[in-house]
């Protein structure tokens, strides 16, 4: 296992363990790339609370940098895939959404999560929702299985994006739709902060600008990339600025 995934295997483990004793509605400063999950991170809010009421969860289990589900647009009878699905908020809601007939599946590296996940999906009644062990590099789901492929700032803890973004599109049904929150590099980040390992576990380090994004996309073969930066982080003391994006992009039919 590399140092950065080591790096971010580590991060999340300890996160995990972290959200399973917080009180509801609480969140842990620091976990995540939303960080205190403040007004600026780009998620705070942007969850319906009657749905989250309905699966019993908060936007305390949410690290991420948005909500996801709100791109997806999903219908009954579709099948979701959230590339690391961490604590499973986003798997739960999205599981909900394609019922009947549909079913979400989430994939994540990190057995702590795994185990978090499964509680939540236990305890909201959720059935139609699958969590499987992997890497978001080599997804454990065969090629064109896939309705919608969603994400909360995940993509970017990876090394290698393109490869990540290659395996979304092969899981992907023709016309499927690739609907993630990520970070992205808006401004040069200083050299110190593109070496830090923690700066990486946070979604800052392994950031990319958005032309070098929409590149891996279409290499891949996507079309019709959109992308809507939402909020923006400056990193005290040094250059650089991160910010956090929708991205929504098609395979063709």
């Amino acid at each position: 296992m590399s140092e950065v995934r080591e790096a971010v295997r580590s991060r999340y483990a300890g996160v995990a363990k972290q959200l399973k004793v917080i009180p509801t509605g609480q969140t842990i400063a620091e976990a995540g790339c939303c960080q205190a999950d403040g007004p600026d991170c780009g998620c705070s809010g942007s969850y319906s609370l009657d749905e989250l009421k309905e699966i019993g969860l908060s936007e305390a289990v949410s690290l991420g940098c948005g909500n996801p589900t709100m791109l997806a647009q999903l219908e009954p009878g579709q099948v979701v895939l959230d590339l690391g699905s961490g604590a499973g908020l986003d798997v739960l809601l999205s599981a909900r959404r394609v019922a009947p007939g549909g079913h979400a599946y989430g994939v994540d590296m990190t057995d702590e999560m795994l185990e978090l996940a499964n509680g939540n999906a236990k305890k909201s009644g959720v059935s139609n929702a699958t969590f499987l062990k992997g890497t978001i590099e080599n997804i454990p789901l065969p090629d064109a299985s896939i309705d919608v492929v969603i994400s909360n700032c995940v993509i970017n803890l990876a090394e290698d994006k393109g490869a990540v973004i290659k395996e979304a599109f092969r899981v992907l049904r023709p016309g499927g739709l690739f609907a993630v929150a990520d970070m992205v590099e808006l401004d040069t980040l200083d050299p110190t902060v593109k070496k830090s390992l923690d700066s990486w576990a946070g979604c800052i380090s392994g950031t990319i600008p958005i032309d070098d994004y929409r590149k891996a996309l279409i290499e891949a073969g996507f079309e019709d990339t959109h992308f809507e930066v939402h909020a923006t982080q400056s990193i005290p003391g040094l250059d650089g600025k991160v910010g956090s994006a929708y991205i929504r992009a098609k395979k063709p039919t």
